[in-house]
């Protein structure tokens, strides 16, 4: 909200969801949208659906409402919130291309096995993250950054009402990502450069961690983190080809995107979802960068707000 509002009152939306089910084509929506766009246009008459859990009253008067994390009945999809939102999707790709397709999909995402369970990290020689009240956080991305990655980081520690900077490896504030999605940075590398961090954390995607490999300023912050005992982490593609290379998991355990294991020299831990080595967090992929994200809330603000945060998401069962 108000997306799901702003989509329910416009027209030229309603005009064409309602045509895709007249022509028995499919339809689908998340979160509130089932109640608050499907359901008042009256596309879910007689249907199951679901929907986020506090807008479940609202869609019982529009249709059957259950509480799958996804429901399909006939042409339309529905998931209830950002943490089904990667089931949501998968089974939309399934609709559309089959269930070869959707595994051959999902499998590199490296998903959860259990959804809704609680989150676990790994963590060895504990350490305490500490701050100054609010943690500031830097997110670089660059072209070729895997977006789920970086806005699931960027979302998460900015609803943990961390102080988040996203900032450009790169000459435009404006990058390219991985699957084509466009997303713009608060300021470029040179200036957030200035600013100091607790924690400098990567998003991975094979083109977005080359580029932050090449950067002089970026590994020269990352080391300034490592030498100060400060946080510091990456997911997927990054720690292999950023932090391996600048020796910055010497001494560490850690985990990568599962392809590029074999480039790190210590792989005692690599089939752990997310690992904590002292000042150190990595994980595995886009399907582990909810968990990655409230691990790292988890480190700053204590278990209970990131379990209160990952029920919130739907990430684990209210």
């Amino acid at each position: 909200m108000p997306g799901a509002s702003n989509f329910k009152d416009c027209g030229a939306l309603e005009s064409l969801v309602k045509k895709q089910a007249a022509d028995g084509r499919l339809y689908a929506a998340v979160c509130a949208s089932p109640a608050v766009a499907l359901g008042s246009w009256g596309l879910l008459k007689g249907l199951k659906a679901t929907c986020y859990p506090s807008f479940m009253e609202q869609l019982q008067s529009c249709a059957t409402a259950v509480e799958s994390r996804v429901q399909q009945d006939g042409k339309v999809v529905t998931s209830r919130g950002p943490g089904s939102t990667m089931e949501f999707a998968v089974t939309l790709v399934e609709q559309l291309y089959g269930k070869e397709k959707a595994d051959e999909v999902s499998g590199p995402l490296v998903m959860r096995p259990n959804h809704g369970d609680e989150y676990t990290i790994t963590e060895l020689n504990p350490l305490e993250w500490k701050c100054n009240n609010v943690p500031q956080v830097l997110v670089p991305i660059a072209d070729g950054s895997e977006e789920m990655e970086a806005v699931m980081i960027i979302d998460i520690l900015r609803r943990a009402k961390a102080n988040v900077v996203v900032a450009s490896v790169g000459d435009n504030l404006e990058i390219l990502a991985s699957r084509k999605v466009k997303l713009v940075a608060d300021m470029l590398l040179d200036e957030a450069a200035k600013l100091t961090y607790d924690l400098v954390v990567l998003p991975g995607g094979l083109g977005g961690a080359q580029a932050f490999a090449k950067s002089d300023k970026l590994v020269n912050l990352l080391k300034k983190q490592a030498e100060s005992n400060k946080p510091y982490g990456a997911i997927c593609a990054s720690p292999a080809l950023v932090l391996e290379p600048h020796g910055l998991l010497k001494g560490k355990k850690a985990t990568a995107y599962p392809a590029m294991c074999d480039k790190l020299s210590d792989q005692s831990h690599i089939d752990n979802r997310v690992v904590v080595d002292g000042n150190l967090i990595t994980s595995r992929g886009p399907g582990t960068s909810m968990e990655f994200a409230l691990g790292i809330v988890e480190k700053f603000f204590g278990r209970p707000k990131a379990l209160e945060l990952a029920k919130g998401l739907l990430v684990v069962r209210q």
